[in-house]
């Protein structure tokens, strides 16, 4: 039966969260047949397939996709499949809906063609802090003032993004080459901007992304970021991709700066570790180590690739 709205969340051993996050897709103001649940998992062994047998029992429109996927590309893929929706509306298994998400993404898409909505997702530390800003707007932080209207694919990402599937499959869909962290989403959205499908922001469509991360774990999808920017680039050999993800002459040659003054580094690392409530600098530093790390990727892809055309 095709509906409006299939909602797409990949998913691996994220059971904690995902207790929540099903319950308020479920208790959208959408009418509840206009919509289905449709969680990509990457086999997890946390009891997700149970709980969500559980779920689907009693409720019919939520589906679970398990599979061998390789990365949030191919679990998303696996859910664009299956979908029964005219659009495609992607999120993850750490986000938690607002009441309204679905239906202010599909107030765009049902009398409009050839675009794409990303909403407002905003970044929460605890279940309390989630509750706090959906009823306090003045604690927001969004990325995006509420003014703004269209966005470049700089911004498509897919925790709060939706596409008609159509679309989607007339683009080929997510590149499952991407399996590490990083800009699948960032490039589908590039390529769907090329096709002529027009990026909306709507900030009223808000969710709420609840994965803090930690600074030796960012340090790491920083690093994987970096090599995914390299992949994006030889794929699609445009100066705006290197200008606008950071693969600059600039970038590189600060780096090495960087890394020829260990004591300058072992500094700023530290520093990043120190709480940074009382001032400015651990959170600069932090900035500055994440940077390092997102152009080590690079350099370490970009060698790579040149390692391997020489072969």
């Amino acid at each position: 039966m095709i509906t409006d709205i299939s909602v797409v969340i990949p998913t691996y051993n994220r059971i904690d969260t995902l207790r929540h996050v099903i319950p308020a897709l479920l208790r959208q103001d959408m009418p509840s047949d206009r919509y289905e649940i449709l969680v990509a998992d990457s086999n997890s062994n946390d009891g997700t397939a149970e709980y969500l047998a559980e779920i689907a029992e009693r409720d019919d429109r939520v589906r679970h996709l398990p599979g061998p996927y390789t990365g949030r590309a191919g679990a998303r893929n696996a859910g664009i499949r299956a979908a029964r929706g005219e659009v495609v509306l992607f999120t993850d298994a750490d986000i938690l809906a607002s009441a309204d998400l679905l239906s202010r993404h599909w107030a765009h898409h049902k009398d409009r063609e050839r675009v794409a909505v990303v909403g407002m997702e905003l970044q929460v530390g605890s279940f309390e802090d989630y509750h706090r800003q959906s009823r306090d707007t003045s604690v927001r932080r969004p990325l995006h003032p509420s003014t703004r209207k269209r966005l470049s694919w700089l911004y498509f990402l897919t925790g709060n993004a939706s596409v008609r599937r159509a679309d989607l499959e007339a683009v080929g869909a997510f590149d499952e080459s991407f399996t590490g962290y990083g800009h699948e989403d960032l490039e589908l959205g590039y390529r769907l901007q090329a096709a002529g499908v027009t990026i909306l922001y709507e900030p009223e469509a808000v969710n709420y992304h609840w994965h803090p991360v930690g600074y030796d774990e960012q340090k790491g999808r920083m690093e994987l970021a970096g090599r995914s920017t390299v992949r994006f680039y030889n794929k699609h050999h445009d100066l705006r991709v290197q200008m606008n993800l950071g693969m600059t002459p600039v970038s590189l040659w600060l780096h090495t700066l960087l890394a020829k003054a260990p004591g300058v580094y072992g500094t700023l690392e530290r520093a990043g570790r120190r709480d940074g409530a009382k001032n400015t600098w651990p959170h600069i530093a932090r900035q500055i180590v994440y940077q390092y790390h997102y152009v080590s990727g690079i350099k370490r892809a970009l060698a790579s690739t040149k390692n391997q055309g020489a072969e």
